[in-house]
């Protein structure tokens, strides 16, 4: 069993976590995202707070299963309307905002071999409420506090190449709500983005085409293999048929684009 392995493992040695996924010592082996899910999935809460961090102001829950103890992140909401006007006046049809968005964009990522650059995002039910419930992650500080402290990232090349991916699926799942804080750094500058709620748009068109630089090419091949049916049957529960012809269309236009900037400059201008 996943737990029973999990389990043995802990009692092994004291967990910490290594560029987003949880580590040991450089000796024995990383525990796999199945058996975080597992985790995830079955262990108790042992305690929380909330972080009065972000719209969705989520929880910090702390889960044990006896042997090992580590925090996750829930968020419950799951809002839908018609007609949402905003503060600043504007207004956005069909307007949702849900925790299901957090575990699409997971399904999603791991079709396109992104998963790294997300947290694990499970389903789970705490207090009555269902909700997305993801691995905490150690991280140094999110992108708004880096650019608001002015602190360069030490390897420049490795940290733009992170970003050109995030920007790629940040186009595919038309997020609303992109902002700095949903970026955070790792303590080794792994980049990691979190909370999609208000991702998943009907719109066939690119938010900001213009973000699209360059592209990893492995990405890009994954990206011509996206599958719809795959889709489909990936996201189950999570996206809507019109949600899923959405990711379908805005992907053929990212393809034509990194396509047109390949003609235009090289390849070797573009792929990475």
């Amino acid at each position: 069993m996943p737990g029973r392995g999990l389990r043995c493992l802990a009692l092994i040695l004291a967990l910490y976590i290594v560029g987003g996924r949880p580590g040991i010592a450089a000796d024995q082996p990383a525990l796999s995202r199945e058996q975080i899910k597992q985790f995830l999935l079955t262990a108790k809460v042992t305690g929380g707070k909330q972080g009065g961090k972000g719209i969705t102001d989520p929880w910090r829950l702390t889960l044990s299963d006896g042997t090992l103890t580590h925090d996750a992140s829930f968020q419950s909401v799951d809002e839908h309307d018609i007609d949402r006007k905003f503060a600043d006046g504007h207004r956005e049809l069909l307007f949702v905002d849900s925790y299901r968005y957090n575990i699409a964009a997971y399904r999603l990522a791991e079709l396109l071999g992104l998963e790294d650059m997300l947290p694990v995002y499970v389903e789970r039910k705490w207090q009555g409420h269902i909700g997305s419930l993801s691995w905490w992650l150690p991280v140094q500080m999110d992108e708004g506090q880096r650019l608001q402290r002015k602190i360069p990232a030490p390897d420049v090349e490795a940290w733009n190449q992170q970003m050109y991916r995030i920007r790629v699926f940040d186009e595919l799942v038309y997020d609303t709500d992109p902002n700095l804080t949903n970026v955070l750094i790792g303590n080794d500058w792994k980049i990691y983005r979190v909370d999609f709620t208000r991702a998943f748009r009907l719109s066939k068109n690119l938010r900001e085409p213009k973000n699209l630089e360059r592209c990893d090419r492995k990405l890009l091949e994954r990206l011509k293999a996206l599958d719809g049916n795959e889709l489909t049957e990936k996201t189950r529960h999570y996206l809507n048929n019109e949600e899923v012809k959405a990711v379908m269309a805005r992907r053929d236009k990212i393809v034509a684009y990194i396509q047109s900037l390949i003609a235009a400059k090289g390849e070797g201008e573009v792929l990475y």
